[in-house]
């Protein structure tokens, strides 16, 4: 476990030394100190350590896929600009985000600047297969979209199923990871059956990540998880543990409750988010979702363990269990 824990802040850092290098330009200021302060955000680079070790699994090497990688993390970083701006959120990993540090105009241009540069950086790779990745990635934007579009609905629907919500997420969260795989497959030149496996492996990771960030917002250790718990509640947000709540939960002051959610668009005390955690706690909607987490953990390990054993397998077997057994 420390060698991969090793390896991977070894890949870590690489790219994030070409991320933060990236942008060459300093003029128009306005438009690239803005994304200098985008790039230089930090984060778990779990994107681009996804597509390198697809990638590798099927033989391809790091320097292969690292423009693709590099590629994908600035398109992660345009998604985050522009879903600020809709969230109207003015923290980002415990920095201003670019609408509060700069202004909406500011944002957007940037987000958008963000496409055009993520391109730039995916068409630098070398493979025969350059066509099927940027397909692939072009129909990672457009899946992402329509994920953000769905979740805009759903702010204004008071009867949101958690079907609809699995699917959404699928949209908003998955897809990108499995752009990821599929592209990394890509590079490594792996086989469609090899597309079709990763594909489904990087489906269910990302449904647990989100799933999980779900649950972390309401029993994460505040010191641990670096903000206040409950935020999703604040904000009246409809997560898989509130939807999984309003299907259990038929009448009675806890179904006032949690309507309240709905209807107010959100709680506003400390007192409001403990009455709602002890109806989660009370009606098992923890001790489910945590099992949901566990069961599509183990769908992508199934499909994981279908391709050959190598030293990149056994990376993304512990680098996805790392995600989920994360705390903040």
């Amino acid at each position: 476990m420390n060698d991969c824990y090793e390896q991977y802040i070894n890949y870590k850092t690489q790219i994030d030394e070409r991320l933060f290098s990236f942008i060459d330009k300093e003029k128009p200021k306005s438009l690239y100190e803005p994304l200098q302060y985008i790039l230089s955000g930090g984060g778990k680079r779990i994107r681009p350590m996804i597509l390198i070790l697809s990638c590798e699994a099927f033989g391809g090497r790091f320097d292969d896929a690292i423009d693709a990688a590099i590629a994908i993390e600035i398109l992660h970083n345009f998604t985050l600009v522009h879903d600020d701006i809709m969230d109207k959120a003015n923290k980002r990993r415990g920095r201003d985000t670019i609408h509060k540090k700069w202004d909406t105009d500011t944002a957007i241009l940037a987000g958008d600047e963000l496409v055009g540069l993520a391109y730039k950086s995916l068409l630098k790779t070398k493979s025969d297969r350059i066509g099927d990745i940027a397909k692939a990635f072009t129909e990672g934007i457009i899946e992402v979209c329509e994920g953000q579009s769905f979740d805009k609905e759903f702010e204004l629907r008071k009867d949101v199923k958690l079907s609809e919500y699995i699917m959404m997420i699928g949209k908003k969260t998955s897809m990108l990871l499995e752009t990821c795989a599929v592209i990394g497959t890509l590079i490594g030149n792996g086989t469609e059956e090899h597309l079709s496996t990763m594909r489904m492996f990087a489906e269910n990771i990302g449904l647990a990540f989100q799933i999980q960030d779900d649950l972390l917002d309401i029993i994460a250790d505040e010191k641990k998880f670096g903000k206040k718990i409950g935020g999703d509640l604040r904000e009246g947000k409809k997560t898989f543990l509130l939807l999984k709540a309003l299907e259990v939960v038929n009448d009675g002051n806890d179904r006032d409750k949690l309507d309240s959610v709905i209807i107010n668009k959100g709680v506003k005390t400390e007192d409001n988010i403990k009455d709602i955690k002890k109806i989660y706690e009370n009606y098992g909607i923890i001790d489910f979702a945590q099992k949901e987490v566990e069961c599509y953990t183990q769908k992508a390990n199934e499909y994981l363990e279908r391709i050959m054993e190598s030293d990149a397998k056994g990376m993304l077997r512990w680098f996805s269990q790392m995600l989920l057994s994360r705390n903040f």
